[in-house]
C-alpha cells in the first residue's frame, strides 16, 4: 500500500512505498532549521525547532504529476541537496549529492495523512537527533537512534550492491546529476537563514 506525497497546493504529487527499510526521525539540526526559515512556509519544524523525516530509499519515491516545479537548493557547495515544491514552497527531501549513495529524507510536511497514518505506513516514531540544536531541551534517544539508523542503513547497503540505487527520481537516469541545477546559496543568504529568528 503506498502513502500518498503532495505540495501543499496539490500541483505536484505522487507517493512513497513504505519499505521495511523506512524510519522515522526527528531532526533539530541546524542545517534543518535554516532550510526551514528558507522556505518561509509554517509547519515544516516543531516548536522546539525540530524536522520529522522519514529515511528511506530514493527508489521508494514516485512522482506522478508536477515534476516541473520540483525544485532544489542547498545551504553550501558541499551541502545535503534540498528538493522541494517551488510552486508553494513545501519541502519534499533530502539526499546527498551522490547518487551512489541512495538515501532521502522525505520531510513530513508533503506526507498526508496524521501521525495515525505515518505510523502506519513508516512505523513509530522513536528516533530524536541532533537534539543539542534544538530551541528548548529535548531529551537524546542515542540507543533508539543507533538501532533506528542501522534500519536505513543496511538498506542503503543492500541498494547499493544490488544496483537498485540507480533508480532515483531525483537524478538523471545512469549519472551523478540532479534533475535540477542545485541553487547554492551565497555567503550573505546563508548568514540570514542561519541567524533570523524562526
Amino acid at each position: 500500500m503506498s502513502h500518498p506525497l503532495r505540495c501543499r497546493c496539490g500541483k505536484l504529487h505522487g507517493y512513497v512505498v513504505p519499505s521495511r527499510g523506512a524510519t522515522r526521525a526527528v531532526c533539530y539540526c541546524k542545517d534543518c532549521q535554516a532550510y526551514a526559515r528558507f522556505l518561509r512556509t509554517e509547519g515544516i519544524v516543531d516548536q522546539d525547532g525540530g524536522t520529522e523525516v522519514v529515511a528511506s530509499l530514493p527508489k521508494q519515491v514516485h512522482f506522478n504529476a508536477g515534476l516541473e516545479v520540483l525544485a532544489c537548493m542547498s545551504l553550501s557547495e558541499r551541502g545535503l541537496l534540498r528538493w522541494y515544491a517551488s510552486c508553494c514552497n513545501t519541502p519534499i527531501g533530502n539526499t546527498p549529492r551522490n547518487p551512489r549513495l541512495p538515501y532521502v529524507g522525505i520531510v513530513h510536511s508533503c506526507l498526508e495523512g496524521n501521525s495515525s497514518s505515518l505510523e502506519s505506513s513508516f512505523g513509530r516514531l522513536r528516533i530524536a537527533v541532533n537534539t543539542k540544536s534544538a530551541r528548548n531541551e529535548v531529551r537524546s534517544t542515542r540507543i533508539a537512534s543507533t538501532v533506528g539508523l542501522l534500519i536505513p542503513m543496511m538498506s542503503m547497503i543492500g541498494a547499493r550492491l544490488s544496483g537498485a540505487y540507480k533508480d532515483n527520481p531525483f537524478f538523471l537516469p545512469g549519472s551523478r546529476t540532479p534533475i535540477r541545477q542545485p541553487r547554492v546559496l551565497s555567503d550573505a543568504e546563508r548568514e540570514q537563514v542561519y541567524h533570523r529568528n524562526a
